[in-house]
């Protein structure tokens, strides 16, 4: 999806303002969202797990663990382990 420039967003937001103006507050219809807030509040915590996961595994290897022993508590491979952390732990080369 394209980024939308500020005059697009203001003019949005001005359609938003000028509908909420018109809503009637005695009559609208809301949806139930309680099930979708909680979809949404599960996506934040994997988010959450995931940034703590790649902090612990980048503390493992600064500690210098190896790939085979981070691999131990995630249960999974060392290979498996090394291609999914790998990048987001190890800092760039210098081209």
């Amino acid at each position: 999806m394209a980024r939308r420039t500020d005059a697009e967003l203001t003019e949005l937001a001005t359609e938003l303002d000028d509908w909420a103006d018109r809503v009637d507050p005695d009559t609208v219809k809301v949806d139930y969202t309680d099930d979708l807030r909680a979809v949404a509040d599960a996506a934040d915590a994997v988010q959450a797990a995931n940034a703590r996961l790649v902090e612990a595994v980048a503390i493992a290897r600064a500690h210098g663990r190896s790939w085979n022993r981070i691999a131990i508590p995630l249960g999974v491979s060392r290979q498996a382990a090394r291609e999914r952390f790998d990048r987001l732990v190890s800092p760039e080369e210098a081209p």
